[in-house]
């Protein structure tokens, strides 16, 4: 069983950086692949960034590519993700998640978190 908290969302101004995190908790941890999620009002959630259990391979939706950055810390059981370059259209709810398969297919995932706002705005 694995327990996934986000933290680090907020208000931040077109072209801002934020960095949200994702603690993990259960024994398992090094073993999943993890991924970012995130769901806009009205829309999908959608795919944004994942990472294989060593950390040595990421994945990323085209529109977040050379902006945002995912890395993972099995030592704290910790996931981030570095946003920058934001844009109003990044604004979202982003949920980050635990499980194995298919990085881009949020059924793969078997463990999720609650969910840190996000929001771009001038």
């Amino acid at each position: 069983q694995v327990q996934l908290e986000e933290s680090g969302g907020g208000l931040v101004q077109p072209g801002g950086s934020l960095r949200l995190s994702c603690a993990a908790s259960g024994p398992t941890f090094s073993s999943y692949a993890m991924g970012w999620f995130r769901q806009a009002p009205g829309k999908e959630r959608e795919f944004v960034a994942g990472i294989n259990w060593s950390g040595g391979n990421a994945y990323y939706t085209d529109s977040v590519k050379g902006r945002f950055t995912i890395s993972r810390d099995t030592a704290k059981n910790t996931v981030y993700l570095q946003m920058n370059s934001l844009k109003f259209e990044d604004t979202a709810v982003y949920y980050c998640a635990a499980g194995w398969g298919n990085y881009y297919d949020m059924r793969t995932y078997a463990y999720w978190g609650q969910g840190t706002q996000v929001t771009v705005s001038s």
